[in-house]
Parts: structure tokens; C-alpha cells; sequence
């Protein structure tokens, strides 16, 4: 095998992945079976376990394996492994317990690597990001216990916005003030102290944590690198309406934590779509042009197809939340989630097609004599100005920051 074969093929870490790929695929196929459709598969506790597959199984896994892939060190690894387990469990006949558990283990191996993340550079954001891992521990803890999902659902979701939104900050480092990753830690730490609250008093705590998490998506939101990135072409562009797009779901679920705990009904279901779907897949799919680089060390070109199914996801996530779960219409919540399942198979698709055709191919241009032309003037960025996602050449990546949120190149124009 020649060297650049060898440089072709994917590194074993690849293979983590796809225990993340079957619980979302599993967690998908749940989705059908509580929305009433047929699905591939039907096994008993398939249905029951839809939202930790989704959750733990498949985000879960992948955000561990971002973090080992930053750390790179061999034990780092440790944790997707079992993360990867735990909701493989979830589809076997197993208790559940032991399921949580192994979950547990591997979230608690993610804490210990953003630990030594975090003495690598001592970031906000990455102490941002260990508090959501520690959030998603506590949670599993609450599963072992029997605390019901209804419950433990608030601590799912902010084990995610904390992580993403720890992460969005690395980003926006250079477009914030130099106290703006202190107030996003102060910002964090109440949400988590609310979340506490939140269990001993429901209907002062969630409101509470709703008017937080709203300031937070408004605060955050508003400085993200993405209001500029939005007023540009290709990849970006589309990086940038899907991480809007997300902040405009994640403060939906703010506004209907406003109004009180959310334990059961139509705001139930609203609140979890908005951030599971609206939130985090939305910042997925903004992301997935640079998730499979920084794993598998193989492009995921950007298409302009994948407009299609983000497009889709948004577009039935509205009709789900607004025309079935707030107008009371059951039909509305049942075609909506339909095409969300369509949507996300649709652009999962689409992202393997992609890596495996690789570039697009541009047309050669006939070959005839150019005409003179004079030398160009070349505009260099501001370095007080310059997007720190959108960097002009080589992309360094800090030890401590997540390899495939950071490795943002400019992008290539689909053909």
C-alpha cells in the first residue's frame, strides 16, 4: 500500500461512529413507531427508549468522540467506546439500567477529558462544556434512580445547549469582549443551579430557567460569528442560516419553559422537539462539513442539495410545533414529525453521498491565450475584524477547542 493510499483510508477511530449511526438510525425508526407509521423495525422497547437513543446514543457519543479526537490521547477514546455501548444496550434486551450505567461511565470519562482540556489553555468555553457534561451525568443518575423522563428531559436538553453553546464561543472568541466568555459562564452556571431549583420547585424553577436560557440565546446569538457569515455564498452561508436557525428553536423552548414545567401535552412535546431537533440538529447539520474531516480525515464536500433537506427539517418542525402542538391539530403533529424523520434521513444521506463522490468537479476551460490584465489588489483581512470561523489560509486549531468546530475553511462554490 502507497503512502497516499494509506492517507486515503479512514483512521480507526472512524469505526467509533457507528454506534452513533445505529442509535440514530434506531432512534429515528422509534420516532415512527409514537408518531403511528410503519417502521423497519418493531421490537418492544424500541419506542420507550426513542430519546436516549437520540440523546446519549447518537449526540451523545459524537460529542465524547470530538473530545477524544481534541485530546489525542489513546485512553481519551475510552469514552466514546462506552458511551457507543450504552446505547447500543439500549436496543438489546438488557435492563435499562445497565444501559445508564455504562452511559454514566463514558460521560464521566468525557468529564475527565475536559479536565485536561481545560489545563491545556484554562477556557471558558471548555469550562462551559465540562458543566454540560456534568449536567448529563447528573442526569443519567436521575435514570438509574427512576426518576421519570418527563423530568429528566430539562437536563438532557441543557447538557446539550450548554455544550453547544460552550463550543459556539470558541468560535465567536474574537468577535466578543474580553469578559463576554466570563458572562457566558456566569450565564451557564445559574441555568445549572436553576435546573437544581427546578426540582424541588417546579413552578418557580422553570420559568426561571426558561427567562435564562432565553437571555442566553439572545445574548449569544446576537455576537455569533454567524449574523456576518449569514451575508455570504456556499458552505458558510448555509453554515450560518442552520446555526440561526437553531438559536430561533432554542429560544422557542425558552419561551415555553417561561410559562411553567413542561411535564406532559403538547408543550411537552414542543419544548423537546425545539431544542432536540430544532437546536442541536440544527447545529449538526452546520457542522457536519467539518465533523467528518476532523474524524475520519475524509472531505464531506458542500452541496447545495443539503439546503433541501435543512429546509425540510424547519419548515415541518413549524408545522409540528405550531399548527399541530399550539393550534391543537393531531394531524399536523404527526406529517410533521413524519418529514422531520425524512428530512434528517435525507440530508445524513446526502452527507455520505458527498464524501464519497468527493469535490465537485468543475468544467475545464478551453485553453486560449489570456489577455493582459493587471496585477490584483489584494484586500488582507483586519486582524481585529477577521472572522475567526472563516480563517484566509491554514486553520490552527487550539488543543483545547472541538476539531470539528474549528476547522472551518473557506468554502468551495458548488458546480
Amino acid at each position: 500500500m502507497t503512502t497516499a493510499q494509506a492517507r486515503r483510508l479512514p483512521p480507526l477511530r472512524g469505526v467509533l461512529l457507528l454506534p452513533a449511526g445505529l442509535a440514530l438510525l434506531a432512534g429515528l425508526d422509534a420516532a415512527l413507531l409514537l408518531l403511528g407509521f410503519p417502521a423497519p423495525l418493531t421490537f418492544s422497547r424500541l419506542a420507550d427508549v426513542h430519546g436516549y437513543l437520540m440523546t446519549l446514543g447518537f449526540v451523545g457519543t459524537l460529542i465524547s468522540l470530538e473530545r477524544a479526537v481534541a485530546l489525542s490521547k489513546w485512553w481519551g477514546y475510552l469514552s466514546p467506546v462506552t458511551m457507543g455501548l450504552g446505547g447500543l444496550l439500549l436496543l438489546s434486551p438488557v435492563p435499562l439500567t445497565i444501559a445508564f450505567m455504562c452511559s454514566l461511565v463514558g460521560i464521566t470519562g468525557m468529564c475527565v477529558n475536559y479536565a485536561v482540556l481545560w489545563r491545556r489553555n484554562r477556557d471558558e468555553a471548555v469550562l462551559i462544556q465540562t458543566l454540560g457534561a456534568a449536567v448529563a451525568a447528573i442526569a443519567t443518575l436521575l435514570l438509574i434512580s427512576g426518576v421519570p423522563i418527563r423530568v429528566v428531559v430539562s437536563w438532557l436538553a441543557v447538557f446539550l445547549i450548554l455544550t453547544i453553546c460552550g463550543e459556539r464561543l470558541e468560535l465567536a472568541r474574537l468577535t466578543l469582549a474580553r469578559h463576554d466568555g466570563t458572562v457566558l459562564l456566569v450565564l451557564s452556571c445559574a441555568i445549572v443551579l436553576t435546573l437544581l431549583g427546578a426540582l424541588l420547585w417546579p413552578t418557580v424553577g422553570y420559568p426561571l430557567l426558561g427567562a435564562e436560557i432565553l437571555g442566553l440565546t439572545i445574548w449569544l446569538g446576537s455576537r455569533d460569528v454567524a449574523m456576518k457569515l449569514i451575508r455570504t455564498d456556499g458552505l458558510r452561508r448555509f453554515m450560518a442560516a442552520c446555526m440561526l436557525a437553531g438559536y430561533f428553536w432554542l429560544g422557542v423552548a425558552g419561551a415555553v419553559w417561561l410559562l411553567g414545567p413542561a411535564f406532559e401535552g403538547v408543550r411537552y412535546d414542543a419544548v423537546i422537539h425545539a431544542v432536540f431537533i430544532g437546536f442541536t440538529m440544527s447545529m449538526i447539520m452546520a457542522h457536519a462539513s467539518t465533523i467528518l474531516p476532523a474524524v475520519l480525515r475524509r472531505p464531506l464536500p458542500y452541496r447545495s442539495f443539503m439546503w433541501v433537506p435543512a429546509l425540510l427539517l424547519h419548515a415541518s418542525l413549524l408545522v409540528r410545533l405550531w399548527i399541530g402542538d399550539a393550534l391543537g391539530v393531531l394531524e399536523a403533529v404527526e406529517y410533521g414529525g413524519l418529514v422531520n424523520v425524512i428530512a434528517l434521513l435525507l440530508f445524513f444521506g446526502t452527507a455520505v453521498v458527498s464524501s464519497i463522490l468527493g469535490p465537485p468537479r468543475t468544467a475545464p476551460s478551453p485553453t486560449k491565450t489570456p489577455p493582459a490584465v493587471k496585477s490584483p489588489t489584494v484586500n488582507l483581512p483586519n486582524p481585529e475584524t477577521a472572522d475567526p470561523a472563516v480563517p484566509t489560509g491554514a486553520t490552527e486549531v487550539s488543543p483545547s477547542s472541538s476539531p470539528t468546530l474549528l476547522a472551518l475553511a473557506p468554502a468551495p462554490k458548488d458546480t
